[in-house]
This record gives C-alpha cells, sequence and structure tokens, in this order.
C-alpha cells in the first residue's frame, strides 16, 4: 500500500533524527527527500537542523524545483534545500528510486580529504547490498559543478562519496536510502582501522563472484556492474588473481601499509580541522 504525505513526512522526520543519532550530520548539514508522485518531491528545508525537523516542517517542489507547498516553522515560510538541484538529478537519472539521502558520514569524508577510495571488496555486505562506492571530483556545494559530479555515476551506483564534502545515497524509500548510508559509513570505517592497522586484504575473486551472483539474484545489481567491479577493484575474472584497488595518496594520512609517525598525524589532523572551520555557509 502506497504511504500518504503525511506518513512520508513523518518518515523523513525520523531519518533525520537518526543520521543525526549517528553522527552523520551536525548543525544545518544533510537533506533528505522522497517522491510524492511522478511530478512532485518532498524534501527537507534549508538551514534547520535536521535532527529537529516537525513534518509541517518539509516542502514540496515538481521536478523543475519550483515551490508547490511551503513548510512552516516559527510562522516563517521556508524554502527547500539548497542541494535540491542534485536530488532532482538523481531522481532524473534514476527512475527506479524514490528517495535520496544526503549526510556528512565524518569517517568517509575524511579519507576523501586523505585521497582513500571506498570502493574496494573488502565487506560482503557492502558488495551484495550496496556495490562500489565511487569518490566524485571536489566540487562546490549547491552548485551545477555539484550536479556535474554526481551525474558521472549516480545512473549506476547506489552510493557516492563526495570529495571533501559527503554522500549521496539512493532507495526505493527513505529507510533503504538512509541503511545505504550507513552501510557506506561502515566500509569507511573499516577502511580507516585497516589503514590503522598497517593492513590491506581485499576479497578473493572467487568470493566476489559469489557475491555478485547474489547481488543479481536479490535485484540489486545495475546492467554491465560485472565488469565495473573488473575496473574499479581489480578483480581479474578471466583468473585467480586479485590486484589491488586505486592506490591511496602516498602523501595522505594512513596511507599505505605503515601507520605514520604521530606527529605527522597531528600536523594533517589540524589542517583538516583549520580547513573546515573555515566554511561559513552551513545552509544546505
Amino acid at each position: 500500500m502506497r504511504k500518504t504525505e503525511q506518513q512520508l513526512r513523518e518518515e523523513l522526520v525520523r531519518i533525520g533524527q537518526l543520521m543525526y543519532q549517528k553522527g552523520f550530520i551536525a548543525a544545518s548539514d544533510g537533506n533528505v527527500s522522497v517522491r510524492l508522485d511522478a511530478e512532485r518531491v518532498l524534501i527537507t528545508p534549508s538551514g534547520l537542523h535536521k535532527g529537529l525537523l516537525e513534518p509541517d516542517d518539509l516542502v514540496v517542489v515538481d521536478m523543475e524545483g519550483r515551490m508547490l507547498g511551503y513548510g512552516r516553522h516559527r510562522s516563517r515560510q521556508l524554502r527547500p534545500t539548497s542541494e535540491l538541484p542534485m536530488h532532482l538529478e538523481a531522481y532524473r537519472l534514476r527512475p527506479d528510486i524514490n528517495a535520496v539521502v544526503h549526510a556528512h558520514p565524518p569517517i568517509a569524508v575524511a579519507l576523501s580529504i586523505a585521497g582513500i577510495p571506498l570502493n574496494d571488496c573488502l565487506l560482503p555486505e557492502v558488495i551484495v547490498f550496496l556495490g562500489l562506492i565511487p569518490t566524485t571530483a571536489y566540487a562546490t556545494p549547491s552548485s551545477e559543478e555539484n550536479v556535474r559530479a554526481i551525474r558521472e555515476f549516480i545512473g549506476h551506483h547506489d552510493g557516492l562519496v563526495l570529495q571533501r564534502h559527503g554522500s549521496l545515497t539512493v532507495g526505493k524509500d527513505p529507510m533503504q536510502a538512509f541503511m545505504r548510508l550507513e552501510t557506506l559509513e561502515q566500509q569507511a570505517r573499516m577502511r580507516f582501522m585497516l589503514a590503522q592497522l598497517g593492513a590491506y586484504n581485499p576479497m578473493p575473486p572467487e568470493e566476489i563472484r559469489k557475491l555478485l551472483a547474489m547481488r543479481v539474484k536479490m535485484g540489486l545489481a545495475h546492467p554491465g556492474e560485472e565488469e565495473m567491479f573488473c575496473t574499479q577493484c581489480g578483480v581479474n575474472h578471466l583468473g585467480e588473481t586479485h590486484l589491488q584497488a586505486m592506490q591511496p595518496n602516498p602523501n595522505a594520512v594512513l596511507s599505505g601499509t605503515a601507520v605514520p609517525d604521530e606527529a605527522v598525524v597531528r600536523q594533517k589532523v589540524a589542517q583538516i580541522v583549520a580547513s573546515t572551520l573555515g566554511k561559513t555557509d552551513g545552509n544546505y
């Protein structure tokens, strides 16, 4: 049974709360949307804390971004998130999805700054339920450049890392898109921990084949996806050699196979924090 608009409003509010509770957003970061029908989208407003939203705060737009219904909060009219064009682009390119979640998961973002990719075959659950996780080129948030950055990938992937910015996950409903966000950050957490341990051990190619078969059977795969795994993950399906995926930046924190000197880590972290604090506009 199709959910009513009120039910979807309540669901998006719940997703915002979960994103905040899980540490995937801070302050007014992040945004969530859901299709109401072929022509209308319900989306979170700009400038409000997504963990403290109320159902009536959400706004309705058409597929051109025109306002159809205003949310109201403390007697002032609200506008949709400035990341609306990114959401609409995802819907245009993916008629199979009904929800989009944009968050700022800290570990995934930190790894993108350090030049460490997430499109590695490490965890069975990630391969089956999310697939490869590419990282876009850096683009200014809320810009047309940002829309172009996701255009290259979102047609064939359900989760992206937006370099130095955040993540974008999509799904058949808001909860699936949120769960894919959780899976993406779990992959990032595991990649980070492996770097701390000085270890890197991708899954054997024969096991990846089994997982890809499961993904196809469950209806989660995209056309031509197996070739993407071959190219992106370095799996040689004609042999038994599993090559390492994209090489991390040799100058990045926690790259390679050795844990860097503590002083180097402190310096790099200080640089990242200083860069982050330099951002003044938090209305995403």
